[in-house]
């Protein structure tokens, strides 16, 4: 396959702060890739760079084969961009099959297409039978669809999709992950930023995980899962310091985190086994356990392992 974005060092400063910092990325045709991290990760610079809104400090892209700095306009031929906000206030008036319409002029597409281009869209996002009626009376969960029934009007060769379910209900989310699959199957190339754990397991073949404008680690859900091994005890009380002593020597312990003040991860080949392990402890030291769960790998778990933080807890505080 070959690479449909390509960056070296990519890099993108505000005031002296590095927004992104020596991003490499390499997204392969036909794949669904995805930027997994919290807000102000650098998800959203790295997409204005590779959609050439925002010009690179440093480094190098590549997008379907054309420099980001050198050729901005092939690039810009080539991809569909569904943004993080949806812009329809101005063109509340019109109706979906008229905003398309408008898309498809602006895109170049032909006359003779321009219906067919925009008939398929409707369709594939499941606002055919809400095509006449206007923008403002939609809801929000359609206004997304119309937005990514935009991004990829012109069948683009790359769709790019920023945060494309914020602020949906999970029955909208769903909806969009459904779309999003159907493209991939017809060899669309897609990039999405997000911060949602099950959209980015659920819908990537690979990602990136980044945080404060950095590349933490690359992998396919499952072989960053798999990195972790075992399964996860989680264990909440307020003696965590003591707790964290009395287990540090256990031969089933493979490995503990802090999860926060009150938390600890402790990660185990099998969990059947080290629970009762856990509860012997506790009560050996006077440990009194708040909440003891247990669970395989998570791409939380990937975060917290690498970061030292947990990514559900940055989404919660956004």
């Amino acid at each position: 396959m070959s690479d449909v974005i390509e960056t070296e060092a990519l890099t993108r400063t505000f005031g002296g702060r590095a927004a992104v910092d020596h991003v490499d990325l390499r997204v392969e045709r036909g794949e669904v890739f995805g930027l997994l991290g919290p807000n102000g990760a650098g998800k959203t610079t790295t997409i204005r760079m590779l959609t050439t809104l925002l010009a690179p400090t440093s480094g190098t892209a590549r997008v379907c084969g054309f420099d980001i700095s050198s050729r901005p306009r092939q690039v810009r031929r080539r991809l569909g961009y569904v943004q993080q906000t949806i812009p329809w206030q101005v063109n509340s008036l019109l109706s979906p099959r008229e905003l398309l319409e408008v898309e498809a002029s602006l895109h170049h597409v032909g006359r003779g297409d321009r219906k067919a281009f925009v008939d398929e869209a409707l369709e594939l996002v499941g606002l055919a039978e809400h095509a006449d009626r206007l923008i403002k009376e939609l809801s929000g969960g359609m206004h997304k669809r119309l937005d990514l029934a935009s991004g990829l009007l012109h069948r683009p060769e790359l769709l790019i999709l920023d945060e494309p379910t914020l602020g949906l209900d999970v029955q909208s989310r769903h909806g969009i992950w459904e779309y999003v699959g159907r493209l991939a199957h017809q060899g669309v190339t897609v990039l999405v930023a997000t911060n949602y754990l099950d959209e980015a397991d659920r819908l990537c073949d690979r990602l990136m995980i980044v945080d404060h404008g950095r590349t933490i680690v690359t992998g396919s859900p499952e072989e960053l899962k798999r990195q972790i091994g075992g399964d996860v005890i989680q264990v909440a009380t307020a003696s965590a310091d003591l707790f964290r002593s009395a287990i540090a020597d256990a031969p089933w312990v493979k490995r503990i985190v802090d999860g926060g003040s009150r938390e600890i991860h402790v990660y185990v080949e099998d969990a059947t086994l080290a629970l009762p392990e856990v509860m012997r402890t506790s009560f050996d030291n006077g440990i009194v356990l708040e909440r003891l769960t247990y669970a395989q790998p998570s791409l939380d778990d990937v975060f917290l392992l690498h970061t030292g933080r947990e990514l559900r807890d940055l989404e919660m505080a956004s």
